[in-house]
């Protein structure tokens, strides 16, 4: 018993000193699952399928944060020499979820013939905005430092995410070249441009008619609209929208809360000629694009304005 009780203490400090930050794992596949199972009793989990024409490499330091490492999981093509790049992020509210989620989206979209990474970046009980931001950015630079490994085309880049993901997704592509969303104005040979947006279910504006962002917005915005009111601007992409926003796609529930701003942030992308799209799928609940029968028309969407913006 005491060799035991030693082992046990022994590896709870090992264990500590690998997971060192909150983990809160409220957001999961299995917990969407059994919420919507109740409303939707013929829904299923999209599973991932295997192709030989998909290789997949995990578990990729990107960035050391003193002792706390980042990881992407890349999934690429490997019948072309260049693929264009998806860069996704998760869902979670910003502060749950986890990369892992979105394995079956990036193996399908890998299958088709893009580089898909899916991404890691601090949450908000490790760290509040604009941490994730500045996560995500080093990300893709890694990406673009590291493009022959994976058959990445570094001049076609597209981010993509899932509700709090898509608010992320569509700050970092609205703030190409702004140096006030870059960690410490620190100069690279790569940028973190990209070159199309894709948000799925995400919100545009945390203040607005539509929006009714609270209490989980401002734990990661660092405090509520009152106390905070300037940052929360600055976290809402429809505030960077101008004419050098790249192409954008729009994937939505028919749930208005989650694509606050979107039609505002459509009058200035068509005010300015850039292309975009809004592909609502009817009758869907929010986190749809996790299960059948959502997942593939999801995946065709994207596809789809992906092939138009880089042919």
């Amino acid at each position: 018993m005491k060799k035991i009780a030693i082992l046990l203490f022994f590896l709870s400090k090992f264990v500590f000193a690998q997971v060192h930050y909150p983990i809160d794992t409220t957001y999961t596949i299995k917990s969407v699952y059994k919420k919507l199972k109740k409303e939707y009793p013929n829904v299923s989990v999209a599973q991932p399928k295997k192709y030989e024409n998909v290789k997949e490499q995990k578990e990729i330091v990107y960035l050391k944060i003193n002792n706390r490492k980042l990881h992407l999981d890349a999934y690429f093509n490997k019948t072309k020499k260049q693929n264009p790049a998806l860069v996704i992020l998760h869902g979670g509210g910003w502060k749950s979820g986890n990369k892992s989620q979105m394995e079956t989206f990036a193996i399908e979209m890998a299958s088709k013939g893009y580089s898909c990474f899916n991404i890691e970046f601090r949450l908000s009980p490790e760290a509040i905005y604009p941490a994730a931001i500045f996560d995500v950015k080093k990300a893709i630079i890694y990406i673009k430092k590291n493009a022959r490994k994976f058959n990445a085309d570094t001049t076609k880049i597209a981010i993509l995410g899932c509700s709090s993901g898509g608010q992320m997704a569509s700050l970092i592509g609205t703030t190409n070249g702004n140096r006030n969303f870059e960690d410490n104005n620190k100069s690279s040979i790569n940028s973190s441009n990209v070159q199309a947006i894709i948000n799925i279910d995400g919100i545009l504006a945390f203040k607005h008619p539509e929006s009714i962002e609270g209490k989980v917005a401002g734990l990661w915005l660092g405090g509520n609209y009152e106390e905070k009111a300037t940052v929360w601007q600055q976290a809402s992409p429809l505030n960077h929208t101008d004419k050098k926003t790249p192409p954008t796609l729009f994937i939505n529930s028919s749930i208005p809360r989650f694509h606050a701003g979107r039609d505002d942030m459509i009058l200035i992308l068509d005010k300015y000629g850039i292309y975009n799209e809004v592909q609502t799928i009817q009758n869907s609940p929010h986190s749809f694009w996790f299960l059948n029968p959502w997942f593939d028309e999801t995946i065709n969407y994207t596809a789809q304005f992906l092939e138009k913006v880089f042919k």
